[in-house]
């Protein structure tokens, strides 16, 4: 399966130090150079870097369609312009992204694409996390990560939590 993601599940994972959870759910990983610039360059000393810049199933891939990029870099960010294109480039099975314009641009483009709280769920289907709940918690007390009191609870009760 090849699985494409942005920064945003690296950097709000490695704040609740459960980066490998991407590779418990999905194996390997493909980031465009841009995201590693993002985490690992960018974001030297913060959560994840350090885990993001050692994991041996990350692998960074140069993206080929400039001229793609650089159209999609007009509505988003270098990591969610060569996200897409990647993903678009090896024919990705998924993209990971939770930023609303990348979801919608990746829709356009006919991609199959999820959210954090999507692998999150996916991770407890699967066994890797006992209580979404617990997880939830710590994305939003401790990572900041913004999701409405609705959706919340209606990931608690489709988890039955």
């Amino acid at each position: 399966m090849k699985v494409v993601s942005n920064t945003s599940p690296f950097v709000s994972l490695g704040r609740i130090g459960n980066l490998n959870l991407l590779h418990q759910v999905y194996g390997d990983l493909l980031v465009p150079e841009a995201v590693w610039q993002e985490v690992v360059i960018d974001g030297s000393g913060l959560p994840g870097a350090v885990e993001v810049r050692e994991a041996d199933w990350i692998n960074v891939q140069e993206i080929v369609n400039k001229p793609l990029v650089r159209s999609l870099c007009q509505s988003l960010d270098a990591g969610e312009a060569e996200a897409i294109a990647l993903a678009l480039e090896v024919d990705a099975d998924l993209l990971i992204m939770d930023e609303r314009l990348g979801r919608e641009v990746a829709q356009h483009f006919g991609m199959r694409y999820i959210g954090l709280i999507g692998v999150l769920m996916e991770a407890r289907q699967r066994g890797f996390v006992d209580s979404i709940k617990i997880k939830l918690d710590q994305l939003r007390d401790v990572a900041g990560f913004r999701i409405s009191e609705k959706l919340y609870a209606r990931i608690l009760e489709e988890c039955g939590e």
